[in-house]
């Protein structure tokens, strides 16, 4: 399933090394083309020759050690490879990367790279934990790096709980999975409409919501790695533009319809995860209102539901919309799918932990037609991205064939 793929091991210092050594022998054994870099500490624990002779390729340790004298290695290396892994991923490495260090072979081809990085954690429950390692994972997050979560166990420093490498087999599978997906939507083109709109009070006050935009970032990061030309029309949000999308910023709710409008005709998904306001002010004050005595009152007026009017227009476009609920999520769910005319609602409880606005993770239910129903457990929302668009698009392949 891997045939002519080519991975790229970055191998940094600590038990789980040993495990690394047989994430090589698994992935060459589904055909990739595996190459290793190892840093200092990781040769403390195995030695090169190891990963030579499971890869059949030279191990790299030494930025400066040049094997080819046509190229620079560390470039030439992230130009070569299709995916890299960093496997164990420890504090440290997480940590140069998240803060943009390269001081060594590893973190100088990762800051070269253009190819996809997973970063596979391995490492004490406590400093997993420790807010600085946190940050800096969040940070990559937002970096577009996609984490391989660590298992809970045994752990080598004698505790139990989160920090044990994933299992290499559990790894290639992941592998296996992305690489099948590359193409799914090649071909195909996807609009996600993600984040709060924010409804004019006057030149410096605003009506909006808690969205933060993750998760419909997180669908066109998806869809973008899938090979579809991918339409993100963003409100106001603190996010970086995921690989291979095109980005327009709106800010309103009749901003957002318009640019929605101006590509529905020539989409084949459209993903509606974007929070737009139900109400906006009917008269919208030119200059700052000022304080007065006793209580305001602000009329307001509906904005347009751009997901009924899609479904209202729609013609072979499959149509996606988000529930975010607060109680009795299902009934509201299939409501809304009906009302709206959608191929598919996918909703949430934003009031659980984890799983609201502003989080990393989160939990779904699919809703679709003809009673379709399917649970999705906690998980980063990168990840959930990936699952969903997967799931839809195989609901989906007699439509388009």
């Amino acid at each position: 399933m891997l045939e002519n793929r080519k991975i790229l091991l970055c191998v940094s210092g600590g038990i789980a090394v040993y495990k690394a050594v047989a994430l090589v022998s698994k992935l060459s054994q589904a055909g990739a083309s595996v190459k290793v870099i190892m840093t200092r500490s990781a040769q403390q624990f195995v030695q090169p020759l190891t990963f030579q002779v499971m890869s059949r390729n030279d191990v790299y340790t030494d930025t400066f050690d040049e094997k080819d004298s046509s190229v620079i290695a560390h470039i030439d290396l992230a130009d070569w490879a299709d995916l890299i892994i960093v496997a164990p991923g420890t504090a440290n490495v997480i940590g140069k990367l998240a803060n943009g260090i390269g001081d060594d072979m590893v973190t100088t081809t990762l800051l070269a790279a253009t190819a996809p990085i997973w970063i596979a954690p391995a490492m004490n429950v406590h400093m997993y934990d420790h807010p600085a390692v946190k940050r800096n994972i969040q940070q990559l997050h937002e970096d577009g790096i996609r984490f391989i979560e660590p298992s809970e166990g045994f752990l080598a420093c004698g505790y139990v709980g989160k920090g044990r490498l994933e299992e290499p087999e559990k790894i290639t599978e992941l592998v296996k999975g992305f690489f099948a997906l590359e193409h799914k939507l090649m071909g195909k083109k996807v609009v996600v409409t993600a984040g709060p709109t924010r409804e004019r009070i006057d030149p410096v006050r605003f009506l909006t919501n808690f969205s933060s935009g993750k998760m419909g970032y997180a669908m066109a990061g998806a869809a973008a790695e899938m090979g579809a030309e991918t339409i993100l029309i963003s409100g106001p949000v603190s996010l970086p533009v995921p690989t291979g999308v095109t980005r327009i910023q709106v800010e309103s709710a009749e901003d957002m319809l318009a640019a929605v409008e101006a590509h529905f005709d020539t989409a084949n998904y459209v993903i509606k995860t974007a929070a737009v306001a139900d109400y906006r002010p009917k008269t919208v004050a030119d200059k700052k209102m000022k304080k007065q005595e006793g209580g305001s009152t602000i009329a307001l007026e509906r904005t347009v539901d751009i997901l009924q009017y899609l479904g209202e227009h729609k013609k072979n476009q499959v149509l996606i919309g988000f529930a975010a609920e607060t109680n009795d999520v299902g009934q509201y769910a299939k409501d809304k799918l009906a009302r709206k005319n959608a191929d598919y609602i996918i909703a949430n409880d934003v009031t659980e932990a984890q799983a609201g606005f502003e989080s990393d993770t989160n939990r779904v239910t699919v809703y679709g037609k003809n009673d379709f129903e399917q649970d999705f457990e906690m998980m980063s929302k990168q990840q959930l991205a990936r699952q969903l668009l997967q799931l839809i698009i195989d609901k989906e392949e007699p439509h388009d064939s």
